[in-house]
């Protein structure tokens, strides 16, 4: 029973926490921050730079792009943004920060980028007024769509194995037929040289 309670909160944890990422920028190059998500996935992503001088803050420029390379996202001259969209592709989805070529020479800059996904990114005080729940209802509300969520992640995870499974399958059969051929081929040669040694030794009637 304790192991049950401990997994439920563990869950309403995760689903009310986000992934809070800091990146530090130097004034010359690219960050990039990459996940992994499944089709159909809702993405939610707020940024903001974190400057210690509040009359000059420096500016950034931002682009996220999808595991095929659309351009999901492109912000120049930034000092805070947001991007959302719904995963269309599966795979690495790719959000890359860099200096904006005005502010080289200040320095690194500190970023601060808030990327959620799937459950986390859900607007659960709309769907409370817009379903009339509050309290013990709400969590299990959003208890229900983590395991939802996990068991998607499940069933992810189990096709992508199942295709590995598949590549493996075929580059071994693929790796047993080369072998197979690399030996028929050094057969061949070798009765090919016994044959011509035979009748070199023939011509020169040493046999």
């Amino acid at each position: 029973m304790k192991t049950r309670v401990a997994i439920l909160l563990l869950i309403i944890f995760m689903v009310r926490t986000g992934e809070a990422i800091w990146l530090t920028l130097p004034h010359s190059g690219t960050k990039c921050v990459s996940e992994e998500i499944q089709n159909n996935v809702v993405v939610l992503g707020d940024y903001v730079v974190v400057s210690d001088d509040h009359a000059h803050s420096p500016t950034i420029s931002v682009k996220v792009t999808s595991p095929y390379g659309n351009n999901l996202h492109h912000r120049e001259n930034a000092t805070h943004g947001q991007f959302a969209f719904t995963t269309h592709e599966a795979g690495n989805y790719l959000a890359c920060f860099w200096v904006d070529s005005s502010n080289h020479g200040a320095g690194d800059v500190s970023v601060n980028l808030d990327w959620k996904t799937g459950i986390a990114a859900k607007d659960w005080e709309s769907v409370a007024r817009k379903e009339k729940i509050e309290g013990v209802e709400l969590e299990l509300k959003k208890l229900e769509g983590a395991v939802e969520a996990i068991h998607e992640n499940l069933l992810y995870l189990k096709t992508r194995e199942a295709e590995m499974r598949n590549v493996s399958e075929k580059t071994n059969t693929r790796v047993a037929w080369l072998s197979m051929m690399s030996l028929a081929v050094c057969i061949t040669v070798s009765a090919l040289q016994l044959w011509h040694l035979k009748r070199f030794f023939q011509k020169k009637k040493l046999i």
